[in-house]
């Protein structure tokens, strides 16, 4: 079964604690295909989709046709929307659109799975004491985040979920740079798979386990 050690502003108070994890939710294997796809609807969910042109039928002008048929010595036209008119419309051009697509949600939670064991595998999860933190204190989070020397030997960019109740590590960590601060239920495979170094809180542990179709209340604590 996987653990991760503690991190607490009191170093001396949580250098020898860990936290077991639940194995079928941080010890899967990575499934790179569904991982990939998960990034991408979530990426494409993001955007807008507000590109707009117009079309001939948009733009002004037109009715008339511009000159005869025949007798001029140029090229016929018809309209002066035509699009290789200046100032015509767009032919083909972007129209407003929705870039969103389904992924089955068991496909999402594997993803989950995936992003979450891989920082469980290679070191790089940790869990938070939220607690310690009395009141917001940007110095406190960032010599915590120096502190720390997770295997892959990098912390930044870091991503931090903690719960909503834990207001004053969630001001203390977002001032941060290349720090992202997310609750349980808002974090996306490609918030995981973007972090160099994961933090969690024990108390935003149970909600994330439980998001991967593994409920759990919590973490188990061991010496």
């Amino acid at each position: 079964m996987p653990d991760a050690p503690v991190l607490s502003p009191a170093a001396a108070a949580g250098a020898a604690r860990k936290v077991k994890l639940d194995d079928a939710a941080f010890g899967a294997r990575f499934a790179q295909p569904l991982v990939h796809q998960s990034v991408r609807a979530e990426q494409a969910a993001r955007r807008r989709g507000t590109a707009s042109t117009k079309t001939r039928a948009m733009v002004s002008g037109g009715g008339a046709k511009p000159w005869r048929q025949k007798g001029t010595g140029r090229a016929r036209a018809g309209s002066n929307r035509s699009p290789i008119w200046t100032g015509g419309g767009t032919a083909f051009g972007p129209q407003p659109r929705s870039y969103t697509f389904k992924v089955n949600r068991k496909e999402q939670r594997a993803a989950l799975r995936s992003a979450l064991s891989l920082h469980a595998q290679r070191g790089s999860l940790a869990i938070l004491d939220a607690a310690a933190f009395a009141a917001p204190k940007t110095s406190q989070a960032f010599d915590l985040l120096e502190d720390w020397e997770p295997v892959t030997g990098a912390t930044r960019p870091a991503l931090v979920v903690l719960a909503s109740d834990e207001s004053a590590a969630a001001l203390s960590f977002r001032n941060l740079a290349r720090v992202a601060v997310r609750s349980p239920e808002d974090v996306g495979v490609a918030d995981l798979v973007g972090a160099a170094a994961l933090l969690v809180s024990e108390q935003a542990l149970g909600a994330l386990t439980a998001r991967t179709g593994k409920p759990r209340t919590g973490g188990e604590a061991k010496s």
